[in-house]
């Protein structure tokens, strides 16, 4: 008998736990058909995430050269046209986005983790606020472009220095979102309610002020993401960014600015794909915001 209820409280647990898996897919679907722009953002970012991760497979190799083919414009036997050694410009497009991607990925992970952890130790241990912010101050008032050179210089060419650089640049921007709203939350009730119950701050700043805090975390989170895109580009088209043997958008940038007139295409459909995919994930951060902060959407249309 005893096993017989133990066996139907774990049926009953488990059937609870898919009851409520289901609703959060649900829930999350409503939202996303609620919210066509968000719907359609992650649809376009999905789509650069699969051709990243499928075209080093199915691809000639980008680095292949065959100076006979030098200069070709588009046409059906290379879609993209070829460069000035006769490398494939599809080819080596399809490819860099996987090192836009990757970077963009990696400095937003790398701002959050370090934003949230200076932030939450800023906002709530009072004797390292004015410490720690005082030195993310004197890091921003330095231009975020200037920095990341600088940094490269020191580091030397390579796709972790470019993450490293660009991530210290985008840290104290997020330190600071992320301090100002735990300023709000810890005069909340119920976080005062949790320090006179005893609640330890490690979890009380786990369960009670990170879940309030994420919705200016996240949106910031996406403008992070374009910027460290661009910014990778831009390093890169100087030769600050990665090496010039990787096909990194701003790489080709860089080797077609000498055939800018008589190959277009070489600027063209690099260009034209860092043009989009940062649209596209900045419009994502807007529709985000707006979604998630209605108040503050309205204050900024009128």
């Amino acid at each position: 008998m005893a096993m017989t209820e133990t066996r139907s409280g774990a049926a009953e647990v488990k059937a609870g736990g898919v009851h409520a898996r289901g609703t959060y897919i649900r829930e999350t679907w409503r939202f996303l058909r609620a919210n066509p722009v968000i719907l359609g953002g992650l649809g376009v970012i999905l789509f650069f995430t699969l051709v990243a991760l499928v075209a080093p497979h199915v691809l000639a190799d980008p680095a292949r050269l065959n100076p006979i083919q030098r200069l070709r414009p588009p046409s059906l036997d290379h879609l993209f046209g070829t460069d000035q050694v006769g490398r494939s410009t599809f080819s080596r497009t399809l490819n860099g986005t996987a090192i836009s991607l990757t970077v963009g990925a990696l400095v937003t992970f790398v701002t959050v983790v370090f934003g949230l952890l200076i932030g939450l130790s800023a906002g709530f241990v009072r004797k390292l606020d004015g410490v720690v912010m005082r030195i993310m101050d004197g890091i921003m008032a330095i231009p975020g472009i200037l920095l990341a050179i600088a940094l490269m210089s020191l580091f030397g060419s390579s796709v972790k220095n470019v993450v490293i650089a660009i991530s210290i640049a985008e840290i104290p921007r997020m330190a600071r979102i992320v301090r100002s709203s735990v300023l709000v939350i810890r005069e909340q009730t119920y976080v005062e309610a949790a320090v006179t119950n005893g609640t330890r701050l490690p979890r009380m700043l786990l369960l009670h002020v990170l879940p309030n805090a994420a919705a200016p975390v996240i949106v910031q989170a996406t403008y992070v993401f374009a910027s460290a895109m661009i910014v990778e580009s831009i390093l890169s088209f100087l030769g600050a960014g990665t090496p010039p043997t990787i096909p990194s958008w701003g790489n080709m940038l860089a080797e077609a600015r000498p055939f800018l007139q008589r190959a277009p295409w070489m600027v063209a459909f690099p260009g034209v794909s860092l043009a989009l995919l940062v649209l596209t994930v900045n419009v994502l951060g807007d529709a985000l915001r707006d979604a998630i902060d209605p108040r503050l959407a309205r204050k900024l249309r009128s």
